[in-house]
């Protein structure tokens, strides 16, 4: 498996498991049938062997299963170190302890059939597991393990999408009741038969013996399920001992305490840290998302391999020197003396680093900032307890408009807000609920100088920024002040659009972007390419001075 690069094995043992998952699936679905009839799971299975027991159907799924139990013994061979979190660890034990699950299963199921030419119908295979109290349990255990890893392995893939949180609940809700409604086929249906041949000595029935055409030796069935067993142990076994086989060109990985970590060619500086057992943070999972990995070199950076295109794209966006480099990706050639710049104590994560997704995960959001423009001066003509009730009636304005329209409030900052749509619904949608917040936020601004009418020397003015993009939304903070917020480039620009508003005396600067997105389009008004500081590309903006006329210059979608 050298030949394959990374990302070749790793959709490889993606796209076998998607086969083999919905194989599994199906196989499940079929056997909750039960819980109607024997007669509605063997039509079931007619259905199902049309497909899984064809010869393209054949091909695909053992090719799959081979292809996915390869890519398990070669990820655990290409491993560091076996430390990983604890679902991980159990997906693993899973997944190698099936085949010696499953093999009495597929004997009985693919091999005797053939050997004997009996077809394994519902009605003989549930006899046998059923009559057998051993039989019973490892077929229930079996179950209970394949669909454990299964779920696993999808959690694994699917944590990390933006759809993920909108569907979590409804995916464990499936996850847990799978498994249970094939349980309860599998008795029903097996209890049902106890009724059907109480008059044939239930399940010793001779007749089902004597229908075995043609005559083979007994012994042989049981001498497949031993090689099976044999080959499959020692694949494991030889898969563990190579591991355990010192490999040459190993480098050495110096940290400043003095320890040091020696890794094989081809493993980065992260992994070698948790080999070592060397505390090192990295927020995006090793995946050269964001720069909480780097390192500076400062011993061995000679003849070392340089960045790829993902982690100098990270360092230049960050204006690392020459000598950072990101644990994740940098993989030594020789050995090397490195610093981590980002310690986990000073960060005050270890709480964060601790939790699942506690470093936060990326999502496309759409962000709204707003502020009082000139509120200082206001204030200083007022009472403090005056300008904090004004201030709590304005913060309560944002919040209704914000939740309102769909999303929630991130912080409250001054007299400003920073709001977020998009966590739980798609972006174009988010872009919408967005531009929604903002008519609301113009409406509000007006109704509370109504109200303030005769206290205000001025009314109270908004400026408002909306923009859409990637961000890192997490929870995050220190002790009791950590709370659920988004960082990135998203929120920055943002930012600026709400100042640029400020600038062009107007209530709203909107990204054509999301406007774009939300299906919208706004004619008449003011259209500005814009720079930002880091960027080279310029931003199309819109400059509308009032935003309650939003719904109005945005009648239908494009």
């Amino acid at each position: 498996m050298t030949i394959l690069s990374a990302s070749t094995r790793k959709k490889t043992h993606l796209i076998s498991g998607a086969v083999l998952g919905t194989f599994v699936l199906l196989h499940f679905f079929n056997h909750s049938l039960g819980l109607i009839s024997i007669e509605a799971m063997e039509a079931g299975r007619r259905a199902f062997i049309l497909v899984w027991h064809s010869v393209p159907g054949t091909i695909l799924l053992y090719g799959a299963l081979l292809l996915h139990f390869l890519m398990a013994l070669d990820s655990l061979y290409r491993r560091q170190t076996l430390r990983m979190p604890v679902g991980e660890a159990l997906k693993i034990l899973f997944g190698l302890s099936l085949p010696f699950l499953l093999i009495p299963h597929v004997v009985a199921t693919r091999v005797e059939p053939f050997l004997t030419g009996i077809n394994a119908d519902y009605p003989r295979i549930l006899r046998a597991l059923w009559s057998s109290s051993i039989g019973t349990t490892r077929q229930t255990v079996a179950l209970l393990f394949v669909w454990s890893h299964a779920c696993l392995g999808a959690w694994f893939w699917m944590r990390g999408r933006d759809w993920f949180p909108r569907y979590e609940f409804l995916l464990y809700t499936v996850a847990l009741l799978v498994p249970i409604f094939a349980l309860l086929g599998f008795v029903n249906g097996a209890r049902s038969l106890a009724r059907d041949y109480a008059e044939h000595g239930a399940y010793g029935d001779r007749a089902y013996v004597s229908q075995m055409r043609p005559r083979v030796d007994p012994g042989l069935p049981e001498n497949i399920r031993l090689a099976f067993y044999a080959g499959f142990a020692g694949l494991i076994g030889g898969t563990l001992a190579l591991r355990a086989v010192p490999a040459r060109g190993r480098v050495r990985v110096r940290y400043p305490d003095g320890r040091v970590a020696a890794v094989s060619l081809g493993f980065s500086v992260l992994e070698a840290s948790r080999a070592a057992g060397i505390s090192h943070v990295s927020v995006c999972g090793g995946r050269g998302r964001c720069s909480t990995c780097r390192v500076r070199v400062i011993e061995g950076l000679d003849g070392q391999p340089a960045p790829e295109a993902a982690e100098l794209a990270t360092l230049s966006r960050i204006g690392a020197p020459d000598n950072v480099r990101l644990a994740c990706q940098f993989r030594p050639t020789n050995n090397v003396t490195v610093v981590p710049l980002l310690d986990t104590d000073s960060l005050g994560i270890k709480t964060q680093l601790a939790r699942q997704n506690g470093g936060g995960r990326e999502r496309r959001v759409a962000v709204l900032f707003c502020d009082l423009r000139d509120f200082t001066r206001i204030a200083e003509h007022k009472l403090p307890y005056d300008t904090v009730f004004l201030l709590n009636r304005y913060f309560e304005m944002i919040g209704e408009a914000v939740e309102d329209s769909g999303g929630v409030i991130d912080k409250f900052i001054g007299d400003g807000a920073l709001a977020i749509f998009g966590l739980k619904t798609p972006l174009p949608e988010a872009c919408r609920q967005a531009l929604a917040a903002a008519a609301r936020l113009s409406a509000g601004i007006r109704a509370l100088n109504q109200t303030f009418e005769g206290e205000l020397e001025q009314p109270l003015r908004l400026a408002i920024g909306l923009h859409a993009g990637p961000a890192i939304v997490g929870e995050m903070g220190y002790g009791q002040a950590t709370s659920l917020t988004a960082v990135g480039d998203t929120i920055n620009t943002a930012s600026r659009l709400e100042g640029l508003a400020k600038e062009h005396d107007a209530e709203l600067a909107v990204s054509v972007d999301l406007v774009q997105r939300a299906g919208f389009s706004i004619e008449g008004y003011r259209r500005l390419d814009i720079t930002l500081r880091g960027r080279q590309a310029t931003l199309e903006t819109w400059i509308v001075e009032d935003a309650a006329r939003l719904p109005e210059i945005m009648p239908a979608p494009v």
